[in-house]
């Protein structure tokens, strides 16, 4: 890994950041020079992160469906630093189910936690970034927005979704130095794929399928998301905007 403080000084705020992706991407941000904000549902993993990441990172409890607490955190740190140069959206859950199996509880809370969870990061900063005439917010969609994935229906119309309010973002906000990108990776080696494999009555015939499905063959590894969040969040990305950065190691070359 090449450490070039591509970030220093940035002010960041990541969701979803005490596991997975969230977490990779904090460290790599907190390695790049940036100072995070941690945001998580779990209080306990949200701190833990921001202690190991050292004295650039703080961490707040946030559900990102509650619409109160998004806007709190965002307000809260933006007062605390004075602006916020990065947003990263990357909170999500899924289920595995076909469209006709997803009960209508499991339909919204993926729906909730992926789209809605998105756009309230980007409806309660992207005012401050108005003002700034500056910023860069990144989306954590899918390449389920892309292709059709076997037994994840509601996860695949929610990422799509994602999709969708990234081009429409960067399109409302270029003119104000506002870039909206989006990130599409394969099936990325995280404790969610762990989960949803458990649910199969093979979990490693399961585990072997996510793998097959990408030319080459093994899971995605989390920090090679983040180094492509790194990118999205540096300024060499200036004419970067409303696209859809794919990390699937050729899964959708096929």
């Amino acid at each position: 890994m090449i450490i070039m403080d591509r970030l220093k000084g940035k002010r960041t705020i990541v969701t979803g950041a005490a596991s997975g992706i969230g977490k990779a991407i904090a460290e790599r941000f907190a390695q790049e020079g940036a100072r995070v904000l941690v945001l998580d549902v779990n209080p306990e993993a949200a701190q833990k992160t921001a202690r190991e990441l050292g004295d650039n990172a703080i961490a707040m409890p946030v559900d990102v469906t509650n619409a109160a607490q998004v806007e709190a955190a965002v307000n809260n740190v933006n007062e605390q630093w004075g602006g916020i140069d990065v947003m990263v959206n990357n909170a999500g859950v899924g289920v595995a189910a076909k469209t006709a199996e997803t009960s209508e509880d499991d339909w919204q809370r993926v729906i909730d936690v992926c789209m809605k969870g998105t756009f309230l990061g980007m409806k309660y900063v992207i005012p401050i970034m108005q003002k700034q005439k500056s910023g860069s917010i990144i989306n954590m969609s899918s390449v389920a927005a892309l292709v059709g994935v076997g037994d994840r229906a509601a996860y695949c119309a929610a990422k799509g979704g994602v999709m969708a309010l990234t081009r429409a973002a960067a399109v409302d906000h270029a003119g104000e130095g506002i870039r909206v990108n989006c990130i599409a990776p394969g099936t990325v080696d995280t404790p969610w794929v762990q989960r949803i494999t458990q649910g199969y009555d093979d979990p490693e015939a399961a585990r072997a399928a996510m793998k097959a499905r990408q030319p080459h063959g093994r899971l995605v590894a989390p920090e090679e998301v983040a180094a492509m969040a790194v990118y999205l969040a540096s300024d060499e990305a200036g004419s970067t905007n409303g696209a859809v950065m794919v990390v699937d190691g050729g899964w959708t070359a096929r």
